[in-house]
This record gives C-alpha cells, structure tokens and sequence, in this order.
C-alpha cells in the first residue's frame, strides 16, 4: 500500500486523474442508487395503479368477478403473472388451491384499499374496492412477480450508469494524460540536453499554471550559462597568458643546452625540458578543451561534406613521428570512406585527440588501426588500439577533465577524452567505447557515430 502510495504521489498527473476517476465514480454510483430507488418506487406505484385499472374495468364493464374453476387452460398460464378478480368473501366449496383457480381467502371485513398480505403461503398485493352496485370485489397479484417487475425496470433505467461510467472513467483519464503531455514533452526535451545546452525553454504550449516555474528554470540557465562562460573564458586566458611565459622557458632551456654543462647538470636540465613540454602540452590541450566547448554561429553553421579518409591523412601526418618513435604500427584499415557534414578543423581536432591517446596509452611495438564504415545512414569512425583498454567501470567517467584511471602511469593531462566529447556533443556526434579484443577482453575500441551526409555524395578527395 506504501508502495501506492508513493508511486500516487510522485506524480500530481496521476493524483488529479484518480481524484477525478474516484469523485466521478462515486457520485455516479449514488444517482444511479438514487434512479434505482425512484424507478423501483415508480414501477411499484404503476403497478398498484394496475390494479386499480382493472377493479374500475369491472365496475364498468359490470363482469363477473367469479372465474370458472373449470377453466382446461387455467393451469397452463403462468401463475405468477395473473390477476386474480373475485368477490370479497367469496366461499371455496371446492376446496380448490389458488394456484388450481380457487379464490383467495379473504375476509368480507377488509377496508377498501391496497394490502400486501401472506395468503395460501404465498404473498399477494391486494385492492379492495366496492363497486356502483355496491358489491365489494378484491384484485389480486402474487408479490413475487410484481417485485420482479419492477426490480427489472429499475435496472433498466440503471443500465446507461453502468456501460457509460467506465467509458467516462477511460475519457476522464485520457483527457487529463493529454492535458499534461505538453509538460511531458518538455521534461523529455530537457532530458535529452547535454551539459553544453542551456537555452532557454520554449514557454508556447506551456500552461500557465506552470510557465512561472519554467520561466524560474529559464532564469537559472541563464545564470549558469553565464557561470560557464566566464570560466571558460578564465581558463582559455589562463592557458593563452601561460604559453607566452613557456615558450620563453623552452627558449632558455634550448640554449643553456648548448652551452658546456655537467652531466648532472645536464641530465637534470634533460628533465626540465621534459617538464616544460608537457606544461605546453596541457595549455594546448586546455585551449582546444575551451574552443570546443565555445558556442558560436560557425560552429552551428553547415558544413559542406569532407572525406573521412582525408583526415586520417592529415591525422597520421602529424602524429606519425611519435608513433614511430614508440615503434607502434599506426595505420588506416581498409579504404571505404565517407562523407559527413562536418568541420573539417572539429572533426581533425576530435581524430587526433582520440589517436594521440591511443598512442600514448599503448605500449612500444604496439598498434593503432583506423577504420570507417556506413551502417545504417551513420559513418562509423573507429580508433583501436592493443593498449590495457578502459574497465566497463570507468567508460563514463574518462570523458571527464583531468580524470585519469586508476593505476595509469602514463603522461597525459587527462583532457583528450574530454576535449573528444565537447567535440562531439557539437557535431551530434554519438561516442561509444569497447575492448579492441572482445576475445582477450583488452585494448580500446572508440567508435563515434556521425550522421552521413546526403545518400549519393561522394567523399572529397
């Protein structure tokens, strides 16, 4: 019951269409009781009148009231249903049954008017009225049939209640689920959102007894969007003053390298250097981390279709050197390609990030392989490579900045990854990783599912 509860007042949907069901189910339950008491009371009233009808056909018609006890087709009346006329007082030398034609016993003392009484073991609604020539007659009818009677017009009348209340029941609660979709369709919209979307909510078909609270929502993204701004700009000129000081550093520490020097001395300066190229590194990586997750009209504007292939090319060109010095086959496999609307420096960008990490994170003589394929309107771009992979467990939390897993000890700022999901959550991109060996359950696979540009168009050389 708890449980009910709890799921009942989760949603004001679902506590407003039960209020309703149950107000309209009760209240139709009490007039459809309050028909049936009205009908059964009018059918009770039309059958006394019934009997009143036929005393007065007597009195006028000046019929005996007396039937024939000799009647061959008495018996195969039906009993219940007949009127029984005959004269107050009236003997039985016969000794015949009621239900054989014998009159009913009555008393000649009986007042004129309606009785219920219990006669020959069975109950009879009786009249008891005197005619013109002043000869008192009785017109009877079993009880049993007459409540029968009147019970069935009574649930005539109760009928509609029954078949129209479930139907008002399911438009009741089709009417209020329809009512509600459009605040729905707005908590389905917003669910979809990524981090990155924070415009504001569309208030046409919003009703009005909730458009202050999203108009509340809309001003709280604004003050977050404006919070994201500024730290993004904070860090993309953090990164940008830093690479000024850096460069300077790396231009010290080139020329005190040429200068006689220890081996201590130089060995240590060695390490420096070392120090100051990842310090570079990270501020490179923090300001393509920014622009990626910049939101301006270029970026939002179309792209016209670039080959797949074509980056490779330009990926594998800057980046073999550091493959070749960690001996690792890098390579494209295959020669499929395929065409996506996209921008050429955003798609290079998220290439390159996810090969760089690729390279980094396998060991020497190792291999990374590209690939690209179509399957279902997508261009699927894959990176594998024959490195220690990611654990299922930390597939959601290496996109994150700075995150590292645990136990890695190898160089990197821990921005790539993310950098790779700013660009895609840009692009539309979808971004999905595996084992690069189902078999051996290691390395990485990182697919990323791009939307093709037009069936028919061919790849740009």
């Amino acid at each position: 019951m708890d449980g009910f509860k709890g799921w009942l007042n989760a949603s004001v949907q679902r506590r407003l269409a039960a209020a309703l069901l149950v107000a309209i189910a009760a209240v139709a339950l009490v007039a459809a009781a309050l028909s049936f008491l009205a009908a059964y009371d009018e059918a009770r009233e039309l059958q006394d009148d019934l009997l009143r009808q036929v005393a007065q056909l007597v009195d006028r018609q000046r019929l005996a009231p007396t039937p024939s006890p000799l009647d061959a087709h008495f018996k195969d009346r039906d009993e219940a249903s007949r009127l029984i006329v005959q004269r107050l007082g009236q003997a039985n030398p016969a000794g015949l049954d009621v239900d054989d034609g014998g009159p009913l016993p009555l008393t000649a003392t009986l007042a004129d008017g309606l009785y219920t009484l219990a006669l020959s073991g069975e109950s009879f609604r009786v009249l008891v009225a005197t005619t013109a020539a002043g000869e008192r007659i009785a017109v009877a009818q079993e009880s049993d049939f007459r409540d029968d009677m009147a019970r069935a017009s009574a649930l005539r009348t109760v009928m509609p209640f029954a078949v129209l209340l479930p139907l008002l029941l399911v438009l009741v609660a089709t009417l209020v689920r329809r009512l509600f979709r459009p605040i729905a369709a707005l908590a389905q919209d917003i669910d979809r959102r990524s981090e990155q979307d924070l415009r504001a909510v569309d208030l046409c078909g919003i009703p009005s007894e909730v458009r202050s609270f999203v108009g509340a929502i809309n001003r709280l993204l604004a003050r977050i969007a404006r919070t994201m701004t500024v730290e993004r700009r904070f860090v993309a000129d953090a990164a940008h003053e830093l690479r000024s000081p850096l460069a300077a550093l790396s231009l010290q520490a080139e020329r005190l390298q040429a200068t006689a020097l220890p081996a201590e001395a130089r060995e240590r300066l060695q390490v420096l250097r070392r120090g100051i190229e990842r310090g570079r590194s990270l501020v490179d990586q923090l300001l393509a981390l920014a622009r990626a997750q910049a939101s301006d009209a270029a970026a939002s504007a179309p792209a016209a279709p670039c080959s797949v292939q074509v980056i490779y090319r330009r990926v594998l060109e800057d980046l073999m050197p550091l493959a070749d010095a960690r001996r690792i086959d890098l390579g494209v496999e295959g020669a499929q390609d395929a065409a996506v609307r996209v921008q050429e420096p955003e798609l290079i960008a998220l290439v390159r990030n996810l090969v760089d990490n690729a390279i980094r994170y396998t060991p020497e003589g190792g291999r990374v392989d590209l690939s690209v394929r179509v399957e279902r309107g997508l261009a699927v771009l894959g990176v594998r490579d024959s490195g220690p992979g990611i654990a299922p467990a930390e597939r959601g939390r290496v996109f994150d900045p700075f995150y590292r897993t645990p136990g890695s000890e190898h160089s990197g700022s821990g921005l790539g990854l993310a950098i790779v999901r700013a660009i895609g959550e840009r692009i539309g991109a979808r971004i999905e990783l595996d084992h690069g060996d189902a078999a051996t359950q290691s390395g990485l696979l990182v697919s990323v599912f791009i939307a093709q540009a037009e069936p028919g168009t061919a790849p740009p050389a």
